[in-house]
């Protein structure tokens, strides 16, 4: 399955979790509210995701004279994919990560860390800043704020249920009741299952595009090399709730030696560097 087509699947899934929950809640009076709270968070997401990110991650904007190099890459790039120039933010920090939010190419924000523009050469830093213009390319924020915002919506329903004794049981049937307890108790489990697994193949498609613009899958390979020994060593602070933003996780340092196999890897926000890089090698092989 491609990752677009999965990443259409796991949202449909998740708002009919949300229908779902809902009804189980209110019946029709809770399905409508389901239907407002999406309509409504996913407003708010699609108007206010990029202000959000930019300043949970304490980006500062900063212009040409600044950062004359990225300004140059972004530039070309951009011109080679038929987009806008996108607004530039910096973040002060150590650790080398970058981020593309906005939720179409006409509003769209890439930061970089200081830490990266340490690290990186400029073929590496091309193939990151490309990866990034392929989030904004493939509307990628828009759908992560918008499986974010049907995930709240679900923690709501939850909270909601505590007050109204489990869910509606028209006909006093305890099956019922337990039924829709356990739904509530599940569904938001499942929301954040379903949501880091659209965060993950977003990422996937963000380099193979990327990789498709610069015609150079191994400089992006480079790059996430260097990313995944820098997220992993250097701490980064930085608000969970936009930590799926960045090209790698900028929280790995802090989750080190707790695993990530298992049953804990369908709650990652990213994939495994090491298999992205060999998805790009392969690529490069023309495999």
């Amino acid at each position: 399955m491609s990752n677009n087509l999965k990443t259409v699947g796991l949202l449909a899934l998740m708002t009919v979790l949300v229908f779902w929950i809902g009804y189980s809640l209110g019946g029709e009076g809770g399905l409508w509210i389901g239907a407002v709270l999406a309509v409504g968070l996913n407003f708010v997401a699609y108007f206010f995701s990029d202000k959000i990110a930019l300043a949970a991650s304490r980006a500062k904007p900063v212009d040409e004279s600044q950062l004359p190099e990225v300004f140059s890459i972004v530039r070309n790039l951009t011109t080679q994919a038929g987009m806008p120039m996108p607004r530039m933010y910096v973040i002060e920090s150590p650790q080398p990560n970058a981020f593309a939010t906005g939720r179409n190419p006409s509003h769209a924000a890439v930061a970089v860390t200081t830490g990266i523009l340490q690290v990186m050469n400029r073929e590496e830093l091309t193939g990151v800043l490309a990866h990034e213009l392929s989030h904004v390319q493939n509307r990628d924020i828009l759908i992560s704020s918008v499986a974010a915002m049907l995930a709240a919506a679900l923690s709501i329903f939850g909270r909601m249920a505590l007050f109204m004794g489990g869910g509606r049981d028209e006909r006093g049937n305890p099956l019922a009741a337990i039924a829709a307890l356990l739904s509530i108790i599940i569904a938001p489990i499942a929301a954040m299952i379903i949501r880091m697994a659209i965060s993950r193949a977003r990422e996937y498609q963000a380099d193979r595009s990327g990789a498709e613009i610069t015609g150079q899958p191994l400089q992006l390979a480079s790059a996430l090399a260097k990313l995944g020994a820098g997220t992993a060593q250097v701490p980064m602070q930085v608000n969970p709730a936009v930590s799926q933003l960045f090209i790698a996780d900028p929280l790995k340092a802090f989750r080190r030696g707790r695993g990530g196999g298992g049953l804990m890897s369908l709650f990652a926000t990213h994939p495994p560097i090491e298999d992205r890089i060999e998805r790009l090698r392969a690529m490069a092989a023309g495999v």
